[in-house]
């Protein structure tokens, strides 16, 4: 008999009635050090004051009144977004896979504008994760997202990540645009080199085609700069972002060039809910807290120390682990035992942590995460890969 909560989750025996910052508290008191942020998403921790305030505040005067009026928060929030990005225009959703239904939108609809209707193949690469709906899965690809949901939406073409060749030999004619993480983070914490990335963009400009980045993981200041690919000083012409933008409330964003965007008119795609009063105060608190350079600093000397105890863990447990992989607070452990077992490690130790393809245990905390945190979590997994070496002893 099928329960009453639809069982798509594989859940852990865990449940949290309260947090604050980076911990997690049960109802019997128990308290876990989350490592794992929500996958992500809260960027400023749990009930962090600022966030609290906001929403506390907009929740006593509006909630929702729908893209059928002027919703103030948005400007708000769309001018701090094109201040401070290569985009010229954004588009409020409720999640990354809505902003990802958007880019593919935007891209097909662009190359029809201009009469150019073949340009409809969008190339994305193995391993990635652009959301569960039918444009997401068909982006990406894999056979753990598409078994059993076909037919297929059509029009996508896939490449090995980082095969030069096969994506050069893909590209046809009928290509309007490249998707790509600059970070996977499904796919095992795997950056794409900021040399590849100055690649595909000259690809695309070389080819015609419109370049997408997925920063719906590790966009919002995660690897220390506002987004990923900053770091490798090149521009998409079409961005996701999601996650760590609404720091735990329901909200991403689609930002655009005015060259991507043109075709969108009145009319062409629309949302209920996305960008209602609510979402707009929090994500306007998260950002004017996050794209602080001195905040983005922090992340960066964070990660920084973070990643250094990392790979002392691996070298003190060479049977556990294989190496750190990643970027910021975007990191990775690949493991040589099965990476649920270590995860199921560190609930026994109180500490919470992410799977991920290629074995890998991904390390997501809160940007707020603070230097005693860092100290106790390797505590924390240290004693879990003990465990799991005595075990296998």
């Amino acid at each position: 008999m099928i329960p009453s909560l639809l069982p798509t989750y594989n859940r852990a025996p865990l449940s949290f009635v309260s947090g604050q910052g980076s911990w997690l508290t049960e109802a019997d008191g128990s308290r876990y050090l989350d490592l794992g942020a929500g996958i992500a998403v809260n960027a400023l921790g749990h009930a962090h004051p600022a966030m609290v305030q906001a929403i506390t505040n907009q929740a006593q005067k509006l909630w929702h009144v729908s893209n059928l009026y002027q919703v103030p928060g948005q400007q708000a929030l769309a001018d701090k977004l094109v201040e401070n990005s290569f985009a010229d225009t954004v588009f409020f959703t409720n999640s990354g896979t809505e902003a990802c239904e958007l880019a593919v939108k935007m891209a097909r609809r662009h190359w029809h504008a201009k009469g150019m209707d073949e340009k409809t193949t969008v190339i994305g690469f193995e391993g990635s994760f652009h959301g569960r709906s039918s444009a997401g899965i068909a982006a990406a690809g894999g056979a753990k997202l598409t078994d059993g949901f076909g037919p297929l939406l059509p029009g996508f073409r896939h490449v090995p990540f980082g095969d030069h060749e096969a994506l050069k030999a893909a590209i046809d004619d009928t290509v309007g645009a490249i998707i790509i993480e600059p970070v996977q983070g499904e796919g095992g914490i795997r950056p794409v080199p900021d040399q590849c990335l100055k690649g595909l963009r000259d690809l695309c400009d070389d080819r015609g085609i419109l370049l997408i980045f997925d920063e719906v993981q590790c966009g919002m200041g995660r690897t220390g700069r506002l987004f990923a690919h900053e770091w490798a000083g090149v521009e998409p012409d079409i961005m996701m972002v999601a996650k760590g933008i609404g720091g735990g409330f329901p909200l991403g964003a689609l930002l655009a060039t005015e060259n991507a965007a043109s075709a969108m008119t009145a009319g062409s795609h629309g949302t209920t809910y996305g960008g209602n009063p609510l979402a707009m105060a929090v994500g306007n608190a998260v950002f004017d807290i996050v794209a602080d350079p001195g905040f983005l600093a922090e992340v960066g000397r964070k990660s920084g120390l973070l990643r250094q105890k990392l790979e002392g863990l691996v070298a003190a447990h060479p049977d556990v682990f294989e190496e750190v992989r990643g970027a910021g607070l975007m990191l990775g452990l690949k493991c040589k035992c099965p990476n649920t077992d270590v995860i199921a490690a560190g609930y026994a130790q109180h500490v919470l942590t992410v799977p991920a393809a290629d074995n890998v245990i991904r390390l997501l905390p809160a940007l707020t995460l603070t230097d005693d945190d860092i100290a106790e979590a390797l505590t924390r997994l240290d004693a879990a890969a003990a465990g799991l070496a005595s075990n296998a002893a």
